[in-house]
């Protein structure tokens, strides 16, 4: 296995991993941003492929088997002192945001996604021990993440790993549609 950071040429793959790790939420909102006629997924790739915000390749890490891809890690620094969240924010994110708030200045992992095929192989494993690193180096002492309650393994995962639950905030869901009831934020001090 080679865990290797991700380029711009890698956008394909971080869109997938990132839509994955969220069940949907961004196609939805790329299908809503791209409207009638317009590509939901180049939208996703090209956010993907941008060198400046924070569903970025610049902050993405791949984990690749035999050449590969198969999992991605993608996270930032939280902010120190959160932002009030802005009355305009679509509902379906506003949980997100108040999850996010609770949690300052660690390192946000954003992303932890594998691809069927792969899976069982140590991949998440390994991108856990490489946010660790990642986190250290970046001069912060905590990772947050939050997860779905649908996303079993991964929450088997998190826990074996040391993570613990933080709080749960419902999942607002409009007119996406999704099985997962909470979303559930997650901490690790190291």
């Amino acid at each position: 296995m080679l865990i290797r950071n991700a380029t711009a040429g890698d956008a394909a793959h971080l869109t997938r991993f990132i839509n994955m790790a969220a069940d949907d939420l961004p196609l939805h909102f790329w299908r809503k941003s791209a409207g009638p006629g317009g590509d939901p997924w180049a939208l996703g790739r090209e956010r993907a492929a941008r060198d400046t915000g924070n569903f970025s390749y610049r902050n993405a890490w791949l984990a690749e088997v035999d050449g590969a891809v198969g999992a991605c890690l993608l996270g930032y620094p939280a902010e120190d002192t959160p932002e009030p969240i802005d009355p305009d924010t679509p509902p379906i994110f506003v949980p997100l945001l108040e999850l996010e708030a609770l949690a300052p200045g660690s390192w946000y992992l954003n992303v932890l996604a594998t691809y069927a095929e792969f899976r069982g192989q140590g991949l998440g494993s390994a991108l856990l021990a490489k946010a660790e690193e990642v986190t250290r180096a970046a001069g912060r002492a905590t990772i947050s993440l939050i997860a779905e309650d649908t996303h079993l393994d991964a929450l088997r995962l998190y826990a074996a790993k040391g993570f613990s639950e933080v709080a749960r905030r419902p999942v607002v869901k409009g007119d996406w549609a999704v099985d997962a009831t909470d979303w559930i934020l997650f901490t690790k001090t190291l």
